[in-house]
């Protein structure tokens, strides 16, 4: 069987598997690979850019190798191929779950119970859920969303679409692996630098890629044309700014402005500054734009592939 073909059966149940499963809540994969990379980290950790940068090569690629070998085991054997690219692509893609996060959160929001959607709101990002009231959680929401939809769903569909599975498991590590040791703690400030570059340049096209289908998704082309093109690059991270700008503007949203992070607070700039505050029935318009754009993007990635080959 053709490789792009492989891949598009592979990837296609995939993410059906994502849809109908969603991630199990035991033995993931990545939480596997998690719980390897810390203790890499434990046994390697000095505050220093290359210890970091070892790490980061020894749990990256050591996922990529990994997923190489089972490749060429089953590379003669098509329905094996098609099985392992399924398996991994529903392993690294996480957007059923993402949605599900978001509208516990927005549920919560809905009866009033802030309570509880402060206490939820970890589970889908990294904000200090305590200093913030309901529409606060609602924009965080909304950004871990548009930001998420990248990182959990298009960005692993644009690597496996260019390297197959091995694709699919580096990216996935190199994000998560940018979760772990990435942020810019004061223990990680230097030990993280590699991880968090890394991951800033394996981002780089899925982030295009989702920016650009949430403008053709969105239902708001010119909107979100100008938000991305005006306000994307005022946001600290590379990746995000495209993917966050341009769901603003679709959604007619204003994201960013002050936030909390581990004690931290940032003043990030306002992105699409002409749009209303976000409310709480925006969490379900940004699950559904972000559904709308995993699924273009299998398409995109798939009609790339099958050109390429």
């Amino acid at each position: 069987m053709r490789a792009d073909r492989t891949f598009a059966y592979g990837a296609t149940a995939g993410l059906l598997g994502d849809l109908l499963l969603g991630d199990p809540r035991r033995g993931h994969p990545v939480a596997a690979f998690g719980r390897a990379a810390a203790a890499v980290e434990r046994a390697l950790w000095r505050d220093h850019r290359g210890w970091g940068a070892l790490h980061t090569a020894v749990c990256a690629g050591g996922a990529a190798g990994a997923a190489l070998l089972a490749t060429r085991a089953v590379r003669r054997r098509p329905a094996a191929s098609v099985a392992l690219t399924a398996a991994a692509t529903w392993a690294v893609v996480g957007g059923t779950s993402l949605g599900r996060e978001a509208r516990a959160i927005g549920a919560a929001l809905e009866a009033g119970d802030v309570e509880a959607a402060r206490a939820r709101l970890p589970h889908l990002c990294g904000r200090d859920p305590q200093s913030l009231d309901a529409p606060g959680i609602a924009r965080a929401v909304v950004e871990s969303v548009a930001e998420n939809t990248s990182d959990a769903v298009v960005g692993a569909l644009v690597w496996g679409a260019l390297a197959g599975v091995p694709g699919l498991v580096a990216f996935r590590a190199v994000n998560t692996l940018d979760a772990m040791v990435g942020h810019r703690s004061p223990r990680h400030l230097r030990y993280g630098w590699a991880s968090a570059r890394l991951d800033d340049v394996a981002g780089w096209p899925g982030a295009r890629l989702t920016a650009a289908l949430a403008v053709a998704a969105g239902g708001a082309p010119r909107r979100a044309t100008r938000a991305w093109r005006d306000d994307a690059r005022k946001h600290p991270s590379p990746n995000a700014g495209p993917v966050e700008a341009s769901f603003a503007g679709a959604l007619g949203v204003r994201l960013g402005g002050t936030l909390s992070y581990g004690g931290r607070v940032e003043h990030r700039p306002v992105l699409n500054g002409g749009g209303r505050a976000v409310e709480v029935a925006d969490i379900e318009r940004a699950v559904r734009l972000s559904r709308r754009v995993g699924w273009l993007a299998l398409g995109a990635v798939i009609a790339v592939r099958k050109v390429r080959t």
